[in-house]
């Protein structure tokens, strides 16, 4: 929870998705991806949280996820103070009008074969209750606030720039105008003059229409000026959480620091001493025990190899800076309260058919 001040629009508890690994011929479950492991946040109306860590960290299938493009394992996904975790397909339908998402290929997300009315008015006509000239007239309007001409409703999408596509994409995220959008890396596959334009674009929407935003990326200066709060992912799991002042002003987390170590900047007074880790992520398949970082932390102990540190706040009630770090104890002391967190557990295979048994006949083959 990042502040008790705001109620949220989106409230994530306990979030797990595994994905199974199978072999042999009756598919048997030898092993899990843990993808996503434990993770809790909130995100007030109107306002943005930012997801970031290395690839494979689990940002997008947390996303995902929280939309239901995927089922999660367990853990509870509340929307409006609803918990959507379990909705039915029919219950999340209705919702999908106020939950959308932006893709990270502009190009791969638009069907080559649809023109864009087509394309941004499918959602239209999904959810019902629009004549054929009411769509194209919200079409014409929304491409128009994304900053595309109306007149290119009859063009396919091969017509147009990388960026142009990706002002489809966000045009037909909010075409159904939405409260809350999961942005994937929209501007990673853009080039750096049309990256600026798109961030600016977003932020001119959300500010407008009072938009409520999940941003992925990898671009950790975007991030700061998009963002109101942060989120560092590490192998599935949040290792540091605050607003974005806090987290870039006064980053606790060794691998925070790591990662904020990296942006490049101009001004000689506010670069900072560059920390290189060492090794490779592990794999979530088979994560370390203990501290998942401990492989590569730099002031990693035995207690960070043989015990899981758990999230608390460093920061105060009203100003949530949540860390997963046993450093953080020492520094901070342990008077900052223990982020509570649900018992998981792990999923267990589905069983296994059993096979009939061969009774043994007193009758001799004939040869």
């Amino acid at each position: 929870m990042l502040s008790k001040s705001k109620q949220p629009l989106l409230s994530i508890q306990n979030l797990v998705k595994y994905f199974p690994i199978r072999k042999g011929i009756f598919s048997r479950v030898v092993a899990n991806v843990h993808a996503v492991d434990d993770v809790s946040f909130d995100i007030p109306e109107g306002e943005t949280l930012s997801l970031v860590g290395e690839s494979g960290c689990g940002k997008t299938t947390t996303g995902r996820t929280l939309l239901r493009l995927i089922e999660p394992t367990s853990g509870k996904i509340f929307y409006n103070g609803t918990d959507i975790a379990n909705a039915s397909t029919s219950q999340m339908r209705a919702l999908r009008k106020d939950m959308q998402i932006v893709f990270q290929d502009p190009y791969g997300s638009l069907n080559p074969r649809m023109t864009i009315q087509s394309i941004v008015e499918e959602g239209l006509i999904i959810q019902g209750g629009y004549t054929a000239s009411e769509r194209k007239d919200l079409v014409c309007q929304t491409l128009k606030k994304c900053g595309l001409d109306p007149s290119y409703i009859s063009r396919y999408p091969h017509e147009f720039s990388g960026g142009q596509r990706q002002r489809v994409c966000i045009a037909r995220a909010l075409v159904l105008s939405p409260k809350f959008v999961v942005l994937d890396e929209p501007i990673s596959a853009l080039d750096v003059s049309i990256q600026a334009q798109i961030i600016n674009l977003l932020a001119d929407l959300r500010d407008e229409y009072n938009l409520t935003y999940l941003f992925i990326s990898h671009d950790l200066s975007v991030v700061e000026y998009l963002s109101n709060h942060v989120a560092v992912m590490y192998l599935g799991k949040i290792v540091e959480m605050a607003d974005k002042a806090t987290l870039y002003g006064n980053p606790v987390h060794p691998y925070t620091q790591a990662l904020l170590s990296a942006i490049p900047t101009v001004d000689p007074s506010k670069r900072r001493s560059r920390i290189v880790l060492q090794g490779d992520v592990p794999s979530p398949i088979n994560p370390p025990q203990g501290c998942h970082f401990h492989p590569r932390c730099p002031h990693a102990t035995e207690r960070c190899r043989t015990e899981a540190p758990q999230l608390i706040n460093i920061g105060t009630a009203d100003n949530v800076h949540q860390v997963r770090c046993f450093l953080a104890e020492k520094d901070f002391g342990t008077s900052g309260q223990t982020i509570q967190t649900v018992e998981k557990k792990e999923p267990t295979p589905p069983k296994q058919p059993q096979g009939k048994s061969k009774k043994k006949s007193g009758k001799k083959r004939r040869k």
